[in-house]
């Protein structure tokens, strides 16, 4: 049994206390968030905010699913579609270069590292023409293809970077061990060091799932129809000249990041194994 000294308990709660505020402070916008959307117009815009509703409201919520002028189930296949697609793509591309940058040594491979941690300094609007351009000529615009391809320049280096590190904090041995068996490098790669290398997988298609589900730029300018655009594009249905539907936005913002939770809830063990194993060298 280990004994704690009372300074070390002081500490202990000091650190407990800081470590709840922090979570308070940081879950304060969503909490704030899930509020307003259950107050009518007029208890939003009071001199005195209330942190409860006193008049709740759900037309909000129930506006999102039988709503005329926007369908956000519609709005949740087209984001589905898109992320799960991007993350596919991402993910198989990834796991193969990743592998091969950790564990072969070719030319120009810090060059090519060096290239994979440039586009992740490039902001979305550097590339949106290029990109325009050439979904044009290859006449992709106003299909899905079209944001799958651009999110997946931001999945794929992300992936490769993360997955890179996993597969090189894994043991070689494990490698020296299967080839002494009689496995080549494709079936060691296949059947050992891919099922290992699971949770650094899984961190990767996490993010780049994520990435394309919280894209807005690259739906708006290379999709024009309304009924293809992603459940992030839906909050122009509550801007309006007359004015802004806070209570709708705020509901509409609740209901599109349920996925994002729930994801984390789910496989937190996996994200955090991910990033920590791979973490441990660069």
């Amino acid at each position: 049994m280990q004994f704690h000294t009372p300074a070390e308990r002081r500490t202990n709660r000091t650190l407990n206390l800081a470590a709840l505020l922090f979570t308070c402070v940081f879950l304060f916008p969503l909490y704030w968030m899930i509020v307003t959307s259950l107050k009518p117009e007029s208890d939003i815009f009071l001199a005195h905010p209330t942190f409860l509703p006193e008049h709740f409201q759900w037309e909000s919520y129930t506006n999102q699913l039988f709503g005329a002028d926007n369908n956000i189930l519609r709005s949740f296949m087209n984001s589905a579609i898109i992320s799960v697609a991007t993350m596919i793509i991402s993910t198989v591309l990834a796991i193969p270069a990743a592998y091969g940058l950790a564990r072969f040594k070719t030319p120009w491979k810090k060059v090519f590292i060096l290239l994979f941690l440039v586009t992740q300094m490039l902001p979305s609007s550097l590339i949106l023409t290029p990109l325009f351009i050439q979904f044009k000529n290859l006449h992709i615009l106003n299909t899905y293809w079209a944001p799958i391809l651009a999110d997946a320049t931001i999945g794929i280096p992300f992936s490769v970077m993360i997955l890179r590190t996993y597969f090189i904090s894994l043991p070689k041995e494990l490698e020296d061990s299967a080839k002494i068996d009689g496995c080549n490098t494709f079936t060691t790669f296949l059947r050992i060091m891919l099922p290992i290398a699971i949770p650094g997988v899984v961190v990767a298609a996490v993010f780049s799932f994520l990435y394309a589900w919280g894209d807005l730029i690259y739906a708006l300018t290379f999709t024009s129809k309304p009924e293809m655009r992603p459940v992030t594009a839906g909050i122009y249905n509550f801007l309006g000249y007359q004015g802004i539907s806070w209570n709708n936005i705020m509901a509409f913002g609740v209901v599109s990041v349920l996925p994002v939770i729930l994801i984390f809830i789910f496989i937190q063990k996996y994200i955090v194994s991910g990033l920590t194993n791979g973490a441990v060298k660069g």
